[in-house]
């Protein structure tokens, strides 16, 4: 496992570079996601299945982010057979475009079908750079309320799948889905929502197939 320093992109046009990358992405048939979240909503806990399921059909990559750890990279090594590369960034709270490419520079696109970017965990900062992902997703955790909609709208605006964790406590906390599902698609009504539960593995096939339908559309 490799920990990438990645530095603060020197593009002034972050979205201009973001489109390069996506564009170098389709012409290397590598579908890239990125994965957003608050932390403890559960990123990890529902990217190790993910990785495992994908790998049965897919050469996948993981780069992890941070501001300072590889607590979530060491996760990932030792619980699936992905590449996975940590990257650093040096405090900052999110990732843009350049950083990504250096990214995937070091994990290695050649022989890397989907990979997928765990951003810094919060609702905020990542929502405001485009990474030059494929796909946005989010995760939001039960235990976090289901006002999130209103409080962060952009991170809802820009995400193509929303992804609902830890349902299996939905009897334990005052969390209305059928709310969270009013709100979210007020901000986005493509937004496509799942709930889950990564722990029982409840509701994690169609979120498997939404996902696996967008790679393939993607490496046509």
């Amino acid at each position: 496992m490799k920990v990438i320093e990645v530095k603060r992109s020197i593009f002034e046009n972050n979205d201009k570079d973001a489109a390069s990358l996506r564009e170098q992405l389709k012409g290397e048939k590598t579908f890239l996601l990125n994965l957003m979240s608050s932390p403890g909503s559960g990123k990890t806990s529902t990217l190790v299945p993910t990785v495992n399921e994908l790998l049965k059909d897919y050469r996948v990559g993981v780069m992890e982010a941070d501001i300072d750890s590889d607590v979530d990279a060491w996760t990932i090594a030792d619980k699936t057979k992905a590449k996975v590369v940590q990257l650093h960034t040096g405090g900052m709270c999110h990732l843009d475009a350049d950083m990504t490419r250096q990214g995937l520079k070091e994990l290695g696109t050649e022989d890397v079908d989907i990979a997928i970017l765990e951003n810094v965990g919060n609702l905020v900062c990542p929502a405001e750079f485009d990474t030059g992902a494929v796909k946005n997703a989010m995760i939001l955790s039960v235990p976090e309320g289901h006002d999130k909609p209103l409080k962060y709208p952009l991170i809802f605006t820009v995400c193509d799948a929303l992804i609902i964790n830890k349902i299996d406590v939905l009897p334990y906390f005052d969390f209305d889905m059928d709310k969270v599902k009013e709100y979210a698609w007020k901000r986005n009504p493509n937004l496509k929502i799942f709930p889950i539960s990564a722990k029982t593995g409840e509701g994690m096939e169609a979120w498997y197939s939404w996902l696996k339908e967008e790679a393939d559309k993607w490496m046509k």
